[in-house]
């Protein structure tokens, strides 16, 4: 442990709380906190500024920015100063963390009354390759000509819209599918439910497909395939499938998991069939939101109108929002004057998963943003005022990339860990022996995931990937283009390339150890026999030893054998030969041993020196 992590279990020793009971004898709240936070979420939780919980840090001894982890000892003594009484999250709770990577928002309708739960509609994000049919099939489900009014016919940015079938409402992101947008891309499969990924029959799998699934899969958000152009001539559906088989998304077909469904967005064929397989799995994630609790929701897009001013287009994900709520997303905040549903209507409120358009922002808020209503406007420019100064600080704190040999810290906790690794290489050939070798390497429940593979330079798509993930890239025989790395500067995102595969294996082994908890290894030194005992003044009794194999170290620790049975186990407190103070005494040589903390030494007593070692496991 840590001289912080020392000085503030002093603290908690010495009863900041108690019982339930803060110092003044006040009942104070009990929060349930996972073994590691990071300064931000803490803030959260306890609903406090990051800039109190970072200056509560630095008072006692503990240095952090707004990002950094925290472990649960330091941030339940913050807690107790704080009035809360902290209290470690079940191993159940932290599994899920650790897996999922809650957002905020989930998380907040996780802390909601379950019985005051109600069906939602799920969110569906649409990604895959450039040209394969996204928004021609959006354009099909929701009969508007969206395709045709874009530059090319590819999307330029994401927009949200909701469609009925069989009396049930759902709600459509429409991501962009070629490569320059794969940010965007990420950002809508970590807000959706379920991602349906759209893939040409007469194409099949794609590089900008295999890296929608691999964001889709880092989200832990179902995947439903379109299997879209089922009635063009070159269609091959066995081959496509065979294909998605080889990413992970085996078919149920054959016995997979993957729900995948034949279409023709062209000719609207297979569309029902589709909204079907939509609702299905929804059914099966049970989605719910309470109408009546707290309002959060992500900004979708927004940008300044000539004439309107700031418009801002919002998913609701808890609560109901309604004109005239004071908003807050990032550090942009306003009173809503005017809010549209998708078909330009105007409404006056905004249930769970509704893309509503606003307008009452003071400027634009960042896509990707969370948004929630606050009390008023002084509450909400308290907020932001927080937020710019946590900003503030954060940004005067050294940063730098998540390393390979710096990410065993962050596993710590929890039964799965994982190490998360995007994999470029030259060729098909040099790629698959390297995550054949990957694969193997797994140790009991510390897993390699391989979220992305392919082959080429490193590009930004890359990059981001691995920042939304906490991924590291790997390279062997690219290069990382001069966009990947001043993104990856941006992002701290660590990028290592090699040209050696064993060089390459053998740090993610070394990784890996570093991830396991270290086993303690004893080595016995030798043993000594007790002939005769002594009481000197000032020191107490001494044993005469005669040692018959090995030797008697100094520095290591000793146990008492008396008959085969161990009396005591602890430290030397003094080795002499003759009357000199030695480190050491070999097999065939007198000495006199003093014990800490034991003195009832009898003759024919064995001493048994030895040491422990933490060594990584294998």
């Amino acid at each position: 442990m840590s001289d912080n992590g020392q000085k503030m279990n002093e603290q908690a020793m010495n009863g900041q709380a108690v019982n339930g009971q803060a110092m003044n004898g006040q009942e104070i709240k009990t929060i349930e906190l996972p073994s590691s936070i990071t300064v931000r979420d803490f803030a959260n939780k306890i609903e406090c500024s990051p800039i109190e919980v970072i200056k509560n840090l630095m008072a006692n001894g503990v240095m952090a920015n707004i990002n950094q982890q925290i472990d649960f000892d330091t941030a339940a003594i913050v807690a107790a100063e704080m009035g809360y009484e902290a209290q470690l999250e079940t191993l159940e709770d932290v599994r899920e963390d650790e897996k999922g990577e809650i957002p905020l928002w989930r998380r907040i309708i996780a802390d909601e009354n379950p019985e005051d739960l109600d069906i939602r509609p799920p969110v569906v994000t649409i990604l895959g390759h450039v040209d394969h049919g996204k928004t021609t099939l959006l354009d099909a489900i929701r009969n508007t000509d969206v395709a045709g009014g874009e530059s090319g016919g590819i999307t330029q940015h994401i927009g949200a819209y909701q469609v009925k079938h069989n009396d049930r409402e759902i709600t459509f992101l429409d991501t962009p599918g070629h490569a320059a947008f794969t940010a965007m891309r990420a950002r809508g499969a970590q807000g959706a439910d379920i991602v349906v990924l759209v893939v040409a029959a007469d194409d099949g799998v794609m590089p900008q497909t295999r890296e929608a699934a691999a964001h889709a899969k880092a989200a832990r958000v179902p995947i439903i395939v379109a299997l879209n152009k089922i009635d063009k001539p070159n269609a091959d559906r066995d081959r496509t499938k065979q294909q998605l088989a080889e990413i992970g998304l085996i078919s149920d077909e054959w016995d997979g998991d993957t729900i995948i469904v034949p279409i023709s967005a062209k000719l609207q064929e297979g569309l029902e069939d589709l909204l079907e397989a939509i609702l299905l799995v929804s059914d099966n994630i049970d989605i719910k939101a309470n109408p009546e609790g707290k309002v959060i929701g992500t900004v979708i897009e927004a940008e300044r109108d000539r004439s309107k001013g700031v418009m801002s287009t919002l998913l609701v994900q808890n609560g109901s929002l309604e004109i005239g709520d004071m908003v807050v997303a990032g550090i942009a905040h306003g009173r809503l004057r005017a809010m549209f549903n998708h078909h330009g209507r105007n409404i006056d409120e905004a249930l769970p998963s509704a893309p509503v358009s606003v307008m009452g922002f003071n400027e634009v808020p960042q896509a990707g943003d969370l948004f929630q209503v606050v009390v008023s406007d002084r509450e909400a420019r308290a907020l932001i005022r927080r937020r710019k100064e946590a900003q503030k600080l954060a940004e005067t704190q050294p940063t730098s990339a998540v390393t390979l040999e710096q990410l065993f810290d962050s596993y710590q906790t929890g039964e799965v860990r994982e190490l998360r690794l995007i994999i470029k290489a030259d060729v098909q050939g040099s790629l698959e022996p390297i995550i054949t070798s990957l694969n193997e390497m797994s140790e009991g429940d510390i897993a390699v995931n391989v979220l992305h593979d392919g082959t080429g330079n490193i590009g930004e798509n890359d990059v981001m990937l691995a920042a939304a993930s906490r991924a590291i890239v790997i390279g062997f025989n690219v290069e990382a283009d001069a966009a990947a790395r001043r993104l990856a500067d941006a992002k701290n995102v660590s990028i290592r390339q090699y040209d050696i595969i064993y060089r390459l294996t053998e740090d993610i082994e070394k990784a890996l150890k570093g991830m396991l908890e270290p086993e303690e290894i004893e080595t016995i030194l030798g043993q000594a026999k007790i002939r005769d005992i002594f009481r000197i003044s000032k020191v107490g009794k001494i044993a005469g030893c005669y040692v018959l194999e090995g030797e008697l170290r100094r520095n290591a620790r000793i146990r008492v054998l008396r008959a085969n049975e161990e009396i005591f186990d602890g430290e030397l407190l003094s080795l002499k030969h003759h009357q000199d103070d030695v480190r050491e005494v070999k097999s065939g040589f007198e000495c006199g041993v003093a014990i800490k903390d034991f003195s009832k030494f009898e003759e024919g007593d064995v001493l048994e020196s030895y040491t422990v070692e933490l060594v990584a496991a294998v």
